[in-house]
């Protein structure tokens, strides 16, 4: 019996690591944040592609990563940009990356949304495929990601499913904005 139950050991052992090497992990607390390029939609760069990693530098940043503009995320979006706004002088920043394999489809919702919620601060960009940046490691499973960084080193990275985005949520992330304004 003994011998039956070390193999058992073993066998969950052999499999957890195999699951492991099979889903990479998301960057973590501390990680670097490499230079990705976006098009910009709403903000300043409107229509061009850039990279707003390189833009902001060691800044305090917000990324909102979504696969899905709707009402939850642009409640996210709009607490952020007024978190911004508020923060000039920390010369914070923040920008929205909408995954898409058709990018450019998406223009006219970004654009309406960042009208309607009067999204001043945070550029609203798409980037081309549905995966997201390959070394920012956007969990598949996630419909929003939310990464903080300052310095060029991850301070917050929250993934969540999109009903998930409560409003208590949601001032969970604003108040989160701490860890990189501090």
């Amino acid at each position: 019996m003994k011998k039956v139950l070390a193999l058992l050991a073993v066998a969950c052992v052999a499999n957890t690591g195999l699951f492991a090497e099979e889903k990479p992990e998301c960057l973590a607390e501390g990680d670097s944040v490499a230079a990705f390029y976006v098009t910009d939609v709403t903000g300043p760069a409107a229509g061009e592609k850039l990279c707003y990693r390189c833009r902001y530098g060691n800044r305090p940043v917000v990324s909102i990563f979504a696969r899905e503009m709707n009402e939850e995320v642009a409640a996210l979006v709009k607490e952020i940009d007024g978190v911004v706004g508020g923060n000039k002088e920390k010369k914070m920043a923040a920008f929205v990356v909408l995954l898409s394999d058709q990018p450019e489809a998406q223009n006219d919702k970004l654009k309406a949304v960042a009208e309607k919620q009067q999204i001043k601060e945070t550029p609203l960009t798409t980037f081309d495929g549905a995966a997201g940046p390959a070394e920012y490691k956007i969990a598949k499973e996630a419909d929003i990601t939310v990464m903080m960084w300052v310095d060029g080193k991850v301070k917050v990275n929250e993934t969540l499913k999109k009903d998930q985005l409560s409003k208590d949520k949601i001032a969970t992330l604003k108040k989160s904005t701490d860890k990189i304004l501090n």
